[in-house]
């Protein structure tokens, strides 16, 4: 049986099951015309069933009584769609943070004003995906409260999809990532004169390969195998695409302060091989 503790609004209750463990239970209408004391039902809950362990979970019922309930629909289905069109679990968390941005987000609006959004290119073109949930996002923003949002906005609420798709006792930052993408990719176009075309296959496995060794770098899992067989071997194969894999490899020393491994090098250098000989072709 999971009582009512407390109705946060009409889409949202903190409940109590027999054991005494605490949850918040998201659904459309699920508090409406409910009181502490009532039972209700796990199905009911359409969106998120929660133990709330978390102390920023805690915090976050506080942000909940000032939210109205349209916000919480809202996070609900974008999160719906944001997982079946990623195809992963996003971390729970998201929820409140992205509830919270939202609200606050229009409220800005409202009164003009404006945050720009310093690494929109680099969400844009390197978090595609994430990207495209954000617009229909403001897609469904402007349908419920009809309210037009900027385009920039689209950037801010993909930054939220990139934090949440990681285990729930780790965290991204959309922002550093990006910038780091954004900086490698730059690098390499400009430090090598390459052309590099949106469209083309070896671009975007380039861009996939860097945005996952930028995930790397930032949890501390970066590739590092004492066997250097392969990297003198792509070292001596590709001596230009290695020379720009050094590159990066200075860069990240001068402006972060750490060291990467030859095993990174070598699967940097392999990516941008491939783009020197498409670049060659073209």
């Amino acid at each position: 049986m999971i009582k009512i503790k407390k109705v946060l609004n009409s889409s949202v209750v903190l409940v109590e099951d027999e054991q005494n463990k605490e949850y918040i239970m998201f659904g459309k209408g699920i508090g409406y015309g409910q009181k502490a004391g009532n039972t209700v039902e796990e199905h009911q809950a359409d969106q998120i069933f929660m133990p709330i362990e978390n102390v920023k979970v805690k915090e976050y019922l506080g942000v909940l009584d000032a939210i109205p309930p349209v916000y919480v629909e809202l996070t609900g289905q974008i999160v719906a769609y944001a997982e079946k069109k990623l195809q992963t679990k996003l971390n729970t968390g998201i929820y409140f943070t992205l509830m919270d941005h939202l609200h606050f987000a229009v409220e800005r609006l409202s009164k003009n004003i404006a945050i720009a959004n310093k690494v929109f290119w680099e969400i844009k073109n390197y978090y595609a995906e994430e990207f495209e949930i954000g617009l229909f996002s403001l897609e469904l923003i402007k349908e419920k409260l009809q309210i037009d949002m900027p385009k920039e906005e689209a950037a801010n609420i993909a930054f939220h999809l990139i934090n949440a798709q990681s285990g729930e006792k780790e965290s991204k930052d959309g922002m550093k990532m990006a910038k780091m993408i954004g900086s490698i990719v730059n690098l390499v176009r400009y430090s090598m004169n390459i052309d590099m075309d949106t469209e083309n296959v070896h671009y975007t496995r380039f861009v996939t390969h860097v945005k996952f060794f930028v995930e790397r770098f930032y949890t501390d899992k970066m590739l590092e195998n004492t066997d250097n067989i392969l990297f003198e071997q792509i070292a001596s194969l590709y001596p230009q695409a290695m020379d720009g894999a050094f590159k990066i490899k200075e860069y990240i020393h001068q402006v972060y302060g750490k060291n990467i491994p030859n095993e990174e090098l070598t699967y940097l250098a392999v990516h941008i091989h491939r783009l020197i000989s498409y670049n060659q072709l073209a």
